[in-house]
């Protein structure tokens, strides 16, 4: 099976994993991955990540889902910009997800960062995906 949208492919793997309850899950290993999971973490929506190598040259990541009394951390995670698709938006333009309480992750020149961030450094670009 070929994955042409290895980011979605992950929010839906995180997603499934909150549906069942699962304490983690897994997911095959990418710098673009790693630093949108580095947000996630920072931002409280999940517990932490490793990153393992199964077997020589391939790696995947383990992700620990976060929990609060019982409830998902996340309520909603989206896929914004798509292969076939791209969304881009000026700094003045960039949406605030749930009046600030979500993060909206951002693909900018100086890399991935959230949506506050963005702001703060006046950044614009690719909107990756909506977390609430």
């Amino acid at each position: 099976m070929v994955v042409t949208d290895t980011i979605a492919d992950m929010l839906t793997t995180i997603r499934n994993g909150l549906v069942l309850s699962k304490k983690s899950v897994h997911t095959p290993s990418s710098k673009l991955k790693l630093n949108i999971l580095k947000i996630l973490q920072e931002e409280g929506f999940i517990t932490s990540f490793k990153e393992n190598e199964i077997k020589k040259g391939i790696k995947e990541i383990k992700i620990i889902l976060s929990y609060v009394n019982g409830e998902p951390s996340i309520k909603l995670i989206s896929r914004i910009s798509k292969p076939g698709r791209r969304v881009y938006s000026k700094i003045k333009d960039l949406p605030s997800y749930y009046k600030g309480y979500g993060v909206t992750i951002v693909s900018t020149s100086k890399g991935i960062m959230s949506d506050k961030k963005a702001r703060i450094s006046n950044l614009s670009g690719e909107i990756l995906c909506q977390v609430f």
